[in-house]
């Protein structure tokens, strides 16, 4: 697979991998790792490469992390990577990436979300403890301490968002509690929302692995929304 480096900032973290397909629509990736600096892109790269042979187009976004640069920098790299993305757009995003996939629903046009094992209940994340200190290192401090914080980070904060969310979660899911994804569909489909909680076997890995057999149902719901 060829990919074109796009930079959207002046940062060596603030690029996006495009890889141009023969379909129509735009899966854009955002990836996981806690938000911190040690994982970047090339942590979702099998799922770009696997969707990219199958015809579409795709924008692996990488964003500055924890330590990279101050609040609220992670934010405003999704929000800028994503913004120029010609619809349809389905954006995809694995653990702390499934939060900022949300979360940049809420600030820029797209046709849908799929999250797998995301972060989507960021406060209630951050009083579990989900990934020790991520949460509170990512917002700068507790829900108590910034709560204007987390009413900007929190997906569910932004609730209805007004499109289509497939929220996958494994049970064997050992980094993100499978119940954060489940609250978080129920939550969005009480404000009036399309959610839709989707449990598939696996753990927290295997969401971003093509190879696993649970993948079919990941890509299913990725290109049903794409229409």
């Amino acid at each position: 697979m060829s990919a074109e480096r796009v930079a959207y900032g002046d940062d060596p973290s603030q690029f996006v991998e495009v890889s141009r397909g023969s379909g129509t629509g735009t899966v854009v990736l955002l990836h996981g790792g806690f938000w911190r600096a040690r994982v970047g892109l090339d942590h979702i790269a099998p799922v770009a490469a696997d969707l990219h042979a199958r015809g579409h187009t795709v924008w692996n976004v990488e964003y500055r992390r924890v330590g990279q640069a101050p609040w609220p920098a992670t934010l405003d790299d999704v929000a800028a990577a994503v913004g120029p993305v010609e619809a349809p757009c389905v954006v995809v995003g694995h653990s702390a990436g499934g939060h900022l996939a949300a979360w940049v629903a809420s600030r820029v046009p797209v046709a849908g979300v799929v999250s797998l094992a995301g972060v989507l209940t960021l406060a209630d994340a951050a009083r579990d403890e989900v990934g020790g200190t991520a949460v509170p290192d990512l917002v700068g401090g507790m829900p108590d301490e910034v709560p204007e914080r987390y009413a900007e980070a929190d997906p569910s904060a932004h609730l209805p968002l007004g499109v289509p969310v497939r929220a996958v979660h494994a049970p064997d899911d050992d980094r993100v509690p499978i119940e954060i994804s489940r609250r978080y569909v129920a939550a969005a489909r009480a404000a009036g929302d399309d959610a839709v909680f989707v449990e598939v076997p696996g753990d927290h890995f295997t969401l971003v692995d093509p190879t696993h057999p649970t993948w079919p149902v990941v890509l299913g719901h990725i290109t049903a929304l794409l229409g």
